[in-house]
């Protein structure tokens, strides 16, 4: 899956994220706008530092960073330092303003935001035998063809017995890679809040089959490792380090999104404003919608105390 995505010739590296499948950022300027708010609400909880990081994980093309930037009130918009995070090149035409990385900048003050990343970072996938012995499941790269391999031990088993235990004829996406992606990601703070937004479960509710599964030109498709599609396996949010899970319908209401249609005496007072008002309401139901785009989970993370606030008033 690393080398698929990653690697010489890999997905990430010659596809955009928009043109295989659509994401909060894709949807609705309105995501950009909550994300911006809640940029503002860690510069007041960190004192309005005289520079403030926004850090856009897996930016993919950009569009959360410069969507952000443009949704920012002047006076923080001037102290703002956004970086754009992604192995893919720089696009075309991204705004000047953005430093486009490989990594995300060291100790930095203020908001980290990861839409859509931790899916995408490997998992090694085990499966239980007949017999209850836990394998990693190997597959082969050309055709996607599978078997049982070794069995799991050492960290990757105790991440099972802690977060994902199984039984015979079960399997599970071992989530100890992202967790640790997720501890080196929010760590690049120094202070401030950091956000993982993704499909994910908790140990309750686990899939007994796991997640893995392939997506491309907008159709999923069976996720064979050969770099022709994108391979993506749902997060176990309750593992990653420090993290609070949160619905995205939560989150974004509390950031003021409302999905609540216009008064229809706007209609005849001022017609224009009126479909402004119901195009944006449509758009905010699209991202608050159980079923799909609100059951998305913001794991969050305070990395300082005074952003655990920020975070509490998400929930």
């Amino acid at each position: 899956m690393e080398r698929a995505l990653y690697g010489p010739g890999g997905f990430f590296l010659r596809e955009r994220p928009a043109g295989h499948f659509r994401t909060s950022v894709h949807v609705s300027r309105l995501y950009a706008d909550a994300v911006a708010e809640l940029l503002c609400r860690v510069d007041t909880a960190l004192g309005h530092p005289a520079e403030l990081a926004f850090t856009d994980m897996a930016a993919g093309g950009g569009e959360l960073c410069a969507g952000v930037l443009d949704a920012l009130p002047a006076a923080v918009a001037a102290r703002v330092r956004p970086y754009a995070v992604d192995l893919a090149p720089r696009p075309a035409g991204l705004d000047p303003r953005i430093t486009w990385a490989a990594e995300p900048p060291p100790d930095a003050h203020g908001l980290l935001f990861a839409n859509e990343w931790l899916d995408n970072v490997p998992p090694a996938v085990a499966e239980a035998d007949e017999d209850g012995a836990v394998r990693y499941v190997e597959v082969r790269p050309a055709d996607g063809e599978e078997r049982l391999g070794a069995e799991v031990g050492g960290a990757d088993l105790a991440w099972l017995r802690r977060w994902w235990p199984l039984e015979p004829g079960a399997r599970a996406e071992i989530g100890r890679s992202r967790d640790e992606a997720w501890a080196a990601a929010a760590g690049s703070l120094a202070a401030g809040l950091a956000v993982a937004v993704d499909y994910c479960h908790v140990l309750a509710e686990r899939p007994p089959y796991g997640t893995l599964t392939g997506y491309r030109a907008g159709r999923q498709v069976p996720p064979v490792p050969d770099g022709s599609c994108d391979l993506t396996a749902h997060v176990a949010a309750d593992s990653l380090p420090g993290a609070t899970p949160v619905p995205q319908r939560t989150a974004l209401r509390a950031l003021g999104l409302a999905a609540a249609r216009p008064p229809l005496a706007l209609a005849t007072a001022e017609p224009a404003a009126y479909v402004r008002a119901l195009a944006a309401s449509g758009e905010a139901a699209a991202l608050t919608a159980r079923g799909g785009l609100g059951d998305f989970t913001w794991a969050l993370t305070p990395v300082t105390a005074a952003c655990a606030g920020v975070a509490a008033g998400l929930g």
